[in-house]
């Protein structure tokens, strides 16, 4: 059905009954009588085919009608496999995600980045483990600084109810990675900002200590009474 439809689209040979065309091919243009068109198809032994029927004079082609089919075929083939659907791919972490999980689901985000998707991550937060909304800044943070030699940030990381939101989309194709002394002095950056993290935990005994990334987070003062008046 499709093959018909193509074929429904052009008029050739003496299916194409204006009084002069313009045949265009490798060496240029010439406007002709169609006439004089069809003797040269005939000759060629191909076709005479009409590929715009709306300019003035009609524009045809002298080329196996086939082929030409075939050729339009292809064409179309690669544009709609141009036209990827963008998908946006989601990736979950919890409360108590620990560094085996993590990498699990940077590894995800990974390869859905490279098929050329957008990744939305979140941290979800359960009852009274939303007071430490900070610890999951932190590690959405952390998701998109070890991603950002592929993706770009479209949101920093945002609360919304009881989820905080990051999203990500990957860099397109020739944008220039960072140096990698700028992402080393980055490196750097963020494990001494998760030291001093650590340290100011661990003179925090009433915050107990989970063992998974969120144990280097900096909790609030306000979110420590919070803790405490319950």
């Amino acid at each position: 059905m499709k093959n018909d439809k193509m074929k429904n689209q052009y008029r050739v040979n003496e299916q194409i009954r204006v009084r002069e065309v313009r045949v265009v091919g490798d060496g240029g243009s010439t406007v002709m009588p169609t006439r004089q068109a069809l003797d040269m198809a005939h000759e060629q032994g191909v076709d005479l085919v009409e590929i715009s029927p709306n300019a003035q004079p009609p524009v045809c082609r002298l080329i196996d009608y086939s082929k030409f089919l075939y050729q339009q075929k292809k064409h179309a083939k690669e544009m709609k496999a141009k036209q990827v659907k963008v998908e946006i791919k989601e990736i979950r972490f919890g409360p108590q995600t620990d560094e085996h999980d993590y990498n699990f689901k940077l590894k995800h985000a990974r390869e859905f980045l490279t098929e050329g998707n957008k990744v939305r991550a979140y941290v979800f937060f359960r009852g009274r483990s939303i007071l430490f909304k900070e610890q999951g800044e932190v590690l959405l943070l952390r998701f998109a600084n070890d991603l950002e030699d592929i993706a770009k940030v479209e949101q920093l990381p945002k609360l919304d109810g009881k989820k905080m939101f990051l999203y990500m989309a990957p860099k397109k194709a020739g944008v220039a990675k960072k140096s990698q002394q700028k992402l080393d002095r980055e490196r750097r950056e963020a494990e001494l900002k998760s030291q001093n993290a650590a340290k100011a935990n661990e003179t925090e005994s009433a915050i107990p200590a989970n063992g998974g990334l969120f144990a280097n987070a900096k909790i609030s003062d306000e979110a420590l009474k919070k803790l405490n008046m319950d």
